[in-house]
């Protein structure tokens, strides 16, 4: 069986650290909770707000469950900080619940990989924000 990759790989510099937030952020607009579970460990880690997600098929389940109920998501990430294995980003993205309401969501994400480019720790801080249609920017 063949080593799963995803580069790029760390240690990471700031032009890789950069490229692997992009594409995080890129993945998650899809809106593919199978393409997205693919950065991830088999056995991952996540906080996301109160919510602990463990393991690819909870990934790929709570994913799946996010954008039934955010409608018009778009999310920009922006890098923070980077070591050898981690990086930190913050994000903000705008979605619409099923009542037609708009929110931004800001946050923090603290991200830690293997030496095979998969995350296995992410870690999301988010706060909502309800905003009206004029007040959006992505």
């Amino acid at each position: 069986m063949a080593i799963e990759k995803k580069f790029p790989l760390p240690p990471f510099t700031e032009e890789t650290a950069r490229e692997k937030v992009q594409l995080a952020e890129d993945a998650w607009n899809s809106q593919d909770p199978e393409k997205v579970s693919k950065a991830y460990t088999v056995d991952t880690e996540w906080r996301n707000r109160s919510q602990f997600v463990n393991g690819r098929e909870e990934v790929v389940a709570f994913l799946s469950d996010k954008w039934k109920k955010e409608k018009n998501y778009k999310l920009k990430k922006e890098l923070w900080a980077f070591t050898d294995n981690r990086i930190a980003v913050r994000f903000e993205y705008e979605y619409q619940n099923a009542e037609g309401a708009w929110f931004r969501a800001y946050g923090n994400e603290n991200w830690e990989f293997n030496e095979h480019g998969l995350m296995q720790k992410r870690y999301a801080s988010i706060n909502d924000l309800p905003i009206t249609e004029t007040e959006r920017r992505l």
